[in-house]
């Protein structure tokens, strides 16, 4: 991988040969059609459509049909984001996934007709040296959303528990540290009053490699397709094993994980923006419309097939806010719409076998979140 990793993009002659041999692991092989399009083909010699693996709906969805309920599902977030100014609410959605998953597609539906001056989107940089170590998740503070505001943010501090820890970018202290630190420091943006919601963005293999090739075959759509993201499809298994850690250590029932199937692109977004709707009451809310996402598509982190087994279970089903312990003191935080934070709580998803679950230390970052408890109202820097 010492070509893909070397900075910059590397030409067609390195990535198509990179791309054919990804595709014979999986047996299948790469195909230009006379159209010039570039295909999967199987070891029958026919199209393959990637997408329909473990996917619960024999069709895509159509076009017609797809624009019809983003219409509405973006009236809906624009009802949202009026309530959220109105009441002075703060909402924060973390976008995580694969590369290629559909994330960046998702957000800039999401974000389509919203108002600008209450919702933007954080896409940070990989963090510079003075921020690896115990500064790491301090670096988002400044990006947090501010009284009114909706931030949506693609990709976050997980960063650090997916694509540092699988290609090396961070040291095994730091790795383990984040592990431990992370859901304590979503527990204090949760009391602090901010409604944190965690989508993670679920596209098979095949399907993904479909969707970079298609990249590769597409002048405008190239610079998409960055070293990482090749050295991603390298280390399939390797970031399967990093995203089951990271579920099964940062699950938490003040910030749980929502599995979107992405598969279908369409769906997906769909079914994400309905998912946040969900979680909030509003004025003029359409409840037949935002009441419910699809659970087929849109779900917790347990529907996923390498997490399914008996080993990972919730620890506690489902409840709503107001019966979880300690709850009493979030209650001063809600506002007109709801309990913060507004979502469901899933359960403590249980131990990972092959990583030992890490506590909570007497660190900075840990006495610097539970200050935010004691004084909730308080701006998030320290």
């Amino acid at each position: 991988m010492t070509a893909v990793l070397a900075g910059q993009l590397p030409d067609a002659d390195t990535i198509w040969p990179l791309l054919d041999r990804l595709a014979a692991e999986l047996g299948l092989r790469v195909a230009r059609r006379k159209d010039g399009r570039t295909v999967l083909i199987g070891a029958d010699g026919e199209r393959i459509q990637p997408w329909r693996e473990n996917y619960p709906y024999p069709d895509r969805l159509p076009r017609k049909a797809y624009e019809a309920a983003k219409r509405e599902l973006q009236i809906e977030l624009l009802k949202l984001q009026r309530s959220v100014k109105s009441s002075g609410s703060r909402v924060l959605i973390i976008f995580e996934g694969r590369d290629a998953a559909g994330k960046g597609g998702t957000i800039r539906r999401f974000t389509e007709n919203l108002n600008p001056r209450g919702a933007r989107v954080v896409a940070l940089d990989k963090p510079a040296a003075h921020e690896q170590g115990d500064t790491y998740l301090r670096r988002y503070l400044p990006h947090l959303p501010t009284s009114g505001e909706i931030v949506m943010f693609d990709r976050s501090w997980y960063n650090r528990a997916g694509v540092e820890q699988v290609m090396g970018f961070c040291q095994p202290d730091e790795y383990a540290t984040f592990l431990r630190d992370a859901p304590e420091f979503e527990r204090g943006l949760v009391a602090d009053g901010i409604s944190v919601i965690k989508l993670w963005f679920s596209v098979t293999r095949a399907e993904q490699l479909r969707r970079f090739v298609s990249r590769q075959d597409d002048p405008v759509k190239r610079w998409k397709l960055s070293p990482i993201d090749l050295a991603s499809l390298d280390r399939w298994h390797e970031y399967t094993r990093a995203k089951e850690a990271m579920f099964r250590h940062t699950d938490v029932p003040e910030a749980p994980w929502t599995v979107i199937k992405s598969n279908d692109k369409k769906r997906a977004r769909l079914e994400a923006m309905r998912y946040v709707l969900s979680l909030f009451d509003y004025e003029g809310k359409d409840h037949d419309l935002a009441g419910q996402a699809d659970p087929v598509i849109a779900g917790a982190i347990s529907a996923l097939p390498e997490l399914a087994s008996s080993e990972y279970q919730p620890a506690i089903a489902a409840v709503p806010m107001s019966r979880i312990s300690a709850a009493a003191q979030l209650a001063p935080l809600a506002g007109p719409l709801g309990p913060q934070p507004a979502h469901r709580v899933q359960g403590d998803p249980g131990s990972d076998a092959g990583v030992e679950r890490l506590g909570t230390g007497d660190r900075d970052l840990h006495d610097s979140v539970a200050l935010l408890r004691d004084q909730p109202g308080q701006p998030l820097a320290f």
